[in-house]
């Protein structure tokens, strides 16, 4: 396979790489492949190279502080930005976040992430798109494009078979050579074809036996001398462990800095005979046509030059919320679906926490804080007439100590050891976690003795509120100008680094608020100084929770708003200590007593609407039970005007499943995330995996793949297949235009002595097209069926085979509901 066409631009990027290469010494070659701090590699002026600049992402971009005084634009999860089946959405987010990087200076943005949904307990499932590599591939192909477009790399990550968070710093993930190709390879051979990313990131997990930053087969055979992939391989941040094995397995950048294996230590390696100069050479070639790319090299033109048109940021993030919300249940009475609602009949009973303190986004390097946050109480208000909407809180799952947010107005305060104060900076919660270059302007770690968070906590309620701390160092916690905690808070013992250093949350005292009233709140810390921690950092949090009602009084006080409404809408969600970054979950449940409070309001209001803002699969034991069920993901700063745009009618709800949801976890064909006492995962299941599992095991899911319920009807009419394109014609038999994903799906029909020639699924998908159409219009979709999704991959050659035979081509609605069939005989 090779990369993209080579264009007189190129030519020219390529030309002043070897210039700037050949002016180089061995300390500034080895020194530009290691991250000078957390967030970028150095600049060397000899060459006319500026540091080039990287950020978290993939909902937003970070930049290379959190900070109020710097927000960001925060997209829907991926998850949601999959479940809109339209890798063209995709790509106008892609140019969104390249907006946003460029007006941060970043370069280079570290995302999307494309590892499958192997496991429902992966606790970094709402940051990848699917389970299937396929839709995978398409939604990060669009990514990719998109950010690209505005002049921005893009690190693939986290290359590869990184699908779970338990112990991921040293397992094992043993997988046979087919299922690596056809499922886990798979998204990144297709992105690196279709969009040719400028860069991809290195996991930190073994394939194999072999650390993936050290993977030579994967990142020199297959990535760069099968696929022809001419980027930057970067590892995940601490993945990289050897000098010689990371730079002779593939790795051109270690990161994060100032401490990498890489710079002193690759140069002390090659004037010791361990590795050749030449392998240096290739990285630093990598890096600096990635920089020639960006437009930070002297003489080397940048693959954009004028920007696309500005985006509305606000405006794009709503229309992707509500393109990805998937109806999975609309129950019909009396002739007339459940929703939409008409927002001027009737009265509304919101309920649930989620719906005044929305979570927009999960957890960990995926966070960033955008300037505003529109929840569903905020949406539907300014929706509704005046007096149709009223709310109860009903349940809160948040039963432990979070970061102090709502309601607190504070800012770091940074001082030396001689009390000189060195910056005052505002924060946007009650974390601080700088490292590196994420200190205040004018702040120099060495200096740095205390940090103190600041300022104001006005509650909303009165009670018994209580206040915790997370971090390390000498901490001094004060409420109202009295100290109710000083001590020493120490390192965890965590085999993930991060975590380790971050520190467990701790309570430390309880005291009696009133709502409305505000108090002065501080927390000190003396700032930690280890000589083992791999850069400068200050990590330290002033945690909260609000007082503790009685969950029966709440439920019943919901209950009471719902008799008495037309319609009750519950938004139940999960929580930081469920889905985030550094760890798995243990069960599907809905935290705290949320499923007892949608089966109490469902008992007493037939027209009881849920709203699940989770960004991964939950189990929803009352589905059946209420009228409908509407999953809106982690949407994004926008989310709750979006919800408010679904609920009433104005927008149609235009999401498809991207994953299987499952009753209940015991029915999930796989679900382990824990390796063996040897550190071993083995990927026993092969190639089946989601709904190719949950097809092989005969069980039937809440809700298969590809499914979602739309405001109007599809008709499908006809289907034309060949070996290379399927033709449907479908037509629109409901009362409203709409928005249709038709899917298409390859099922192989047996031989006639029924013997299959390979194993496989009953069926993949193949393609899928979206659709609109006005009431009574027809219109045809075209989708063409790529070589590849007849092809498996054959172990005993090592190399891709395609299968010849009858197929039955298959287009649906899901996995599930598949309306037409036409068969083709294909030939090799």
């Amino acid at each position: 396979m090779a990369g993209a066409p080579s264009t007189g631009a190129d030519e020219a990027r390529n030309d002043a790489v070897e210039a700037a290469l050949g002016k180089l010494d061995l300390d500034a070659k080895t020194r530009l492949l290691a991250g000078q701090d957390q967030w970028s590699l150095p600049a060397l002026p000899q060459i006319g190279l500026a540091s080039l600049v990287m950020s978290d992402g993939p909902v937003g971009v970070r930049g290379v502080r959190w900070t109020a005084d710097d927000p960001s634009v925060a997209l829907p999860s991926p998850t949601a930005l999959a479940a809109a089946w339209d890798p063209g959405l995709a790509r106008r987010a892609g140019r969104l976040l390249a907006q946003e990087a460029r007006r941060k200076g970043v370069h280079v943005l570290l995302a999307p992430t494309v590892n499958l949904h192997r496991s429902p307990l992966g606790g970094r499932h709402f940051e990848a798109y699917s389970e299937d590599p396929f839709l995978t591939g398409a939604i990060g192909t669009g990514y990719v494009q998109g950010v690209q477009d505005g002049g921005v790399g893009t690190t693939v990550k986290h290359f590869v078979a990184n699908d779970a968070e338990t112990d991921r710093f040293t397992v094992d993930n043993v997988v046979t050579p087919r299922p690596l190709r056809e499922l886990y390879l798979a998204p990144f051979e297709a992105i690196v074809a279709n969009a040719h990313p400028w860069g991809i990131m290195a996991a930190y997990n073994t394939v194999n036996g072999t650390s993936m930053t050290e993977h030579r087969y994967l990142q020199r055979e297959v990535l760069r001398g099968e696929w022809g992939f001419d980027g930057y391989i970067v590892s995940d941040w601490l993945a990289a462990r050897s000098t010689t094995g990371a730079l002779i397995g593939g790795l051109d950048v270690a990161m994060p800095g100032p401490k990498t294996v890489y710079g002193p230590a690759l140069a002390a390696a090659v004037r010791a005979g361990e590795v050749e100069e030449a392998a240096v050479d290739e990285a630093v070639r990598n890096v600096l046509r990635l920089a020639a790319r960006v437009g930070v090299l002297d003489g080397a033109p940048a693959v954009v030059t004028e920007p696309p048109a500005t985006v509305d940021g606000d405006a794009l993030t709503r229309e992707i919320a509500r393109r990805s919300f998937v109806l999975v249940r609309n129950d019909v009475r009396d002739g007339r679906p459940a929703l939409p609602l008409d927002p001027a009949a009737g009265t509304i009973a919101l309920s649930g926490a989620a719906a005044r303190d929305a979570r927009i986004l999960g957890g960990g390097s995926a966070t960033v804080f955008p300037d505003h946050v529109v929840s569903p109480l905020d949406g539907l208000t300014a929706a509704l007439p005046e007096g149709a909407l009223t709310y109860t809180v009903g349940a809160d799952p948040s039963t432990e100590l979070a970061v102090a947010e709502k309601g607190f107005a504070l800012a770091a305060v940074c001082t030396a050891a001689d009390g000189r104060v060195l910056a005052s900076d505002p924060l946007p919660n009650g974390r601080v976690q700088w490292v590196g270059s994420d200190l205040p302007d004018g702040v120099a770690f060495d200096e740095l003795h205390t940090v103190e968070i600041r300022g104001t906590f006005t509650p909303r309620e009165s009670g018994e509120h209580t206040f915790g701390t997370r971090g390390v160092g000498g901490l001094t916690l004060a409420v109202g100008g009295e100290t109710v905690f000083e001590g020493e808070q120490g390192r965890g013992t965590d085999s993930d680094p991060f975590a380790a250093f971050f520190g467990k949350p701790t309570e430390r005292a309880r005291v009696e608020l009133t709502a409305g009233v505000p108090v002065e709140v501080s927390l000190r810390d003396v700032v930690h100084k280890a000589d083992d921690l791999p850069m400068a950092a200050v990590s330290f949090s002033l945690l909260h929770l609000g007082p503790q009602f009685d969950p029966d009084e709440l439920i019943a006080e919901a209950v009471e708003g719902a008799r008495a409404a037309d319609t009750a809408v519950v938004v139940v969600a999960t929580t930081d200590a469920v889905e985030s970054e550094g760890f798995d979950r243990k069960d599907l449940k809905l935290p705290g007593r949320q499923d007892d409070l949608v089966r109490a309001v469902a008992a007493v209001n037939a027209n009881t609407v849920v709203v699940v803002n989770t960004g991964s699969p939950v189990e929803l034991p009352w589905r059946d039970d209420v009228a409908a069920v509407l999953l809106s993901w982690f949407p994004g700063q926008e989310g709750g005007a979006a919800l408010a745009d679904v609920l009433l009618g104005a927008e149609e709800p235009g999401g498809r499943l991207p994953t299987t949801w499952p009753a209940v976890l015991a029915d999930a064909p796989v679900s382990d995330t824990t390796p063996t006492a040897e550190g071993e995962l083995h990927y026993t299941e092969g190639v089946f995996i989601g709904y190719r599992a949950w097809e092989r095991a005969g069980t039937t899911p809440a809700y298969p793949f590809g499914h979602g319920l739309g405001y109007t009807e599809w008709s499908y009419e006809t289907i034309e297949a060949t070996g290379t394109e399927v033709r449907v014609r479908l037509t629109n038999s409901g009362p409203r235009a709409g928005r249709e994903v038709v899917q298409i799906y390859l099922a192989p029909v047996a031989s006639a002595d029924g013997a299959p020639t390979v194993e496989r699924p009953a069926r993949w998908l193949a393609g899928f097209a979206s659709v609109e159409a006005a009431p009574g219009e027809s219109v045809e979709a075209r989708i063409p069926l790529p070589r590849r999704a007849f092809e498996i991959w054959d172990e005993e050659s090592g190399s891709w085979t395609y299968v010849a035979g009858r197929y039955e081509i298959q287009a649906a609605r899901s996995v599930a509901d598949r309306r037409l069939s036409a068969v083709v005989d294909t030939e090799a």
